[in-house]
């Protein structure tokens, strides 16, 4: 099922009474969710992500705008005749009823003529569990099973009605690190296997990035860009999203750009062909670097952190204040645990330059 979002706009009486005026939680959402995919909506908290979701799934109204299922314009239609199935952050289980008739719950509910029987809805609520791998606690409560099996029945739960769009509000968060990312594995299992719709709301970026089929990122109620996953990594907008996405996050600098080079500090790092000479943002990728003892750029030494098969270089620009920076190298590459600084070559296509104003990105031909 294909969803259109038009100008979607959500704005809340400001709570400040002394500012007044009004809250733009989603401010001219326009996007186009193609049939069958898994979309992920990314962002900080408070961006206006989990609000687009409740306008989707008509749990709120928007202030303008419009919302289409296919060729339907639902933005009218109450949530239970929009055919979507909501996951929450919380899972939402009756305590008091097992696994089966929570998952079968939605199914009692349906309007006279499209009624099932015990045996029908026992039969649905057993498929989905299978879906989810759930099926052999069927006659367990919420409380004998863990929080991953508790997500499972939920998510079981609103897939039951086979719905035309399903909706995911942060459904991983109560999660241990484990669990999530086998949660997320079965998430995007279950996805393909149904080629239902899904739309994933998550403040995760590594969570986003792994499942999704195209990410819409988000500040402020403001779409700032939208793309697959890797296209975005490596080609972002502006700084937000270059600093946003990437574990560990990007290193961002203060540079300039004179006579044709990027400067950070006194070194000359990169060429920057066809870019005027102005002051820049200089974000390069924890990735981004080779150790060379003649490389341009180089810091001060503080730390060598070996793990697994990468190794981690944490340093500092002495000729800028602030945090840390963090690079990611080959852990066989040599590097003096001994010495005081540390020299790298920079890779082109894994540096990124950005306006010191706008913070748009610049680009380098």
């Amino acid at each position: 099922m294909k969803v259109v979002l038009e100008n979607l706009t959500k704005k809340y009486p400001n709570r400040n009474k002394k500012e007044g005026g009004e809250v733009v939680a989603v401010d001219g959402f326009n996007f186009e969710i193609p049939d069958g995919k898994l979309i992920g909506l990314l962002g900080p908290s408070g961006c206006g992500k989990s609000t687009t979701l409740n306008l989707i799934s008509g749990l709120e109204a928007p202030t303008e705008g419009k919302i289409y299922f296919g060729g339907d314009d639902v933005t009218d239609l109450p949530p239970e005749n929009r055919g979507v199935g909501l996951v929450f952050q919380n899972y939402a289980l009756y305590p008091h009823l097992t696994v089966r008739k929570n998952i079968r719950f939605p199914l009692e509910n349906l309007k006279k003529g499209e009624k099932m029987t015990n045996e029908e809805m026992d039969a649905k609520a057993l498929e989905a569990a299978k879906l989810v791998q759930i099926d052999e606690y069927m006659e367990r409560k919420p409380s004998e099973l863990s929080g991953g099996q508790q997500q499972r029945v939920a998510i079981a739960r609103a897939l039951v009605k086979i719905p035309r769009v399903l909706l995911l509000d942060e459904p991983l968060s109560n999660l241990d690190a484990r669990l999530r990312l086998q949660t997320r594995e079965e998430i995007r299992r279950i996805q393909k296997e149904t080629g239902v719709t899904t739309i994933f709301v998550t403040h995760d970026q590594e969570e986003a990035m792994s499942i999704s089929d195209m990410i819409v990122v988000m500040k402020k109620g403001v779409i700032q860009q939208i793309g697959k996953p890797q296209e975005v990594y490596d080609n972002p907008v502006n700084l937000f999203v270059a600093k946003f996405l990437g574990t560990p996050p990007i290193n961002v600098f203060e540079g300039k750009v004179r006579d044709g080079k990027v400067w950070v500090g006194p070194d000359a790092i990169l060429d920057a062909h066809g870019v005027p000479d102005k002051d820049v943002w200089v974000g390069i990728r924890p990735e981004g670097v080779i150790p060379d003892p003649t490389g341009p750029l180089k810091m001060k030494l503080l730390n060598i952190e070996t793990m697994g098969r990468d190794t981690s270089v944490v340093c500092k620009d002495e000729a800028q204040t602030g945090d840390s920076l963090r690079f990611i190298i080959a852990s066989d590459a040599k590097i003096d645990r001994k010495s005081k600084t540390v020299n790298f070559n920079v890779k082109p296509y894994k540096a990124f330059l950005f306006d010191k104003e706008t913070e748009e990105r610049i680009k380098i031909k």
